[in-house]
């Protein structure tokens, strides 16, 4: 009964392993493709950007100008997508914002659709006809992300500003308390004390200025009497003090 139950544990483990490793393994797969289709999605923006950018400069015309609208669009679109989903993992306001984007991609993708078609539209007269109208909403809807992206970054200086002047003059009431310990009745009751303990230990006319030369004539005859005389000693001649500004001596005999 006992091996029975050891072999049902093995197979019950033997199977979560395999489970476990099927599921790992199809995760890491589902990773990988979408880094791949991230990574061939840049790749394939960033070649039609570089062609968009190309056709702006080097075509004239209706083909030109289509080309300059689609790299208007989507340059202001993907700088307000980053601008947004930047923002709003530290602002969690700006998740109508985002929202409102969302609506507005929409239109912003349509509009991108019918200017990519129109680039392949043999019948020049017919687009250079709608020009004005498509040159209108893509405008409007540059206009739009442009308005949510600026907001968006407003906002973000307006706070970082508040705080700042916040963390500011939370920074002046913490000096003013560090530089309080000269200030206050509490230090002027201590001066005066410390005054009055002077005061009292200090010895009769010691305070005065001819007191505190008659103690110091005293002290210096004291320590006279207890050296002896003194020895009176004549300079040397041939000594004469040097300065290091000074230059050398040059011996004599010597050009």
């Amino acid at each position: 009964m006992e091996a029975v139950t050891l072999i049902l544990i093995l197979a019950l483990l033997c199977v979560a392993f395999v489970a476990t490793g099927v599921y790992v393994s199809v995760k890491a797969v589902g990773a990988a493709k979408r880094g791949v289709d991230r990574t061939l999605t840049q790749a394939r923006r960033s070649v039609e950007d570089t062609t968009l950018r190309a056709k702006s400069f080097g075509q004239v015309g209706v083909a030109g100008e289509l080309a300059q609208l689609r790299l208007s669009l989507r340059t202001s679109m993907r700088a307000t997508q980053e601008a947004l989903n930047a923002g709003v993992a530290e602002d969690a306001s700006l998740s109508e914002s985002v929202a409102l984007f969302e609506r507005l991609s929409a239109h912003g993708r349509e509009l991108d659709d019918e200017l990519k078609r129109l680039e392949r539209e043999p019948d020049r007269a017919r687009v250079a006809e709608r020009l004005p109208d498509l040159r209108e909403r893509t405008e409007r809807v540059t206009h739009a992300a442009d308005s949510l992206r600026w907001a968006a970054r407003d906002r973000a200086q307006r706070f970082a500003d508040d705080d700042l002047a916040s963390l500011s003059a939370q920074i002046e009431v913490e000096s003013g308390a560090l530089r309080h310990w000269a200030t206050g009745p509490d230090a002027d009751a201590s001066r005066s004390a410390a005054d009055g303990s002077d005061a009292a230990h200090r010895p009769a006319g010691a305070g005065s200025p001819a007191g505190d030369r008659a103690g110091t004539a005293e002290g210096d005859a004291a320590r006279r009497a207890a050296s002896g005389p003194e020895a009176i000693t004549a300079r040397d001649p041939q000594w004469q003090p040097t300065y290091p500004w000074q230059k050398t001596a040059r011996p004599e005999g010597t050009v």
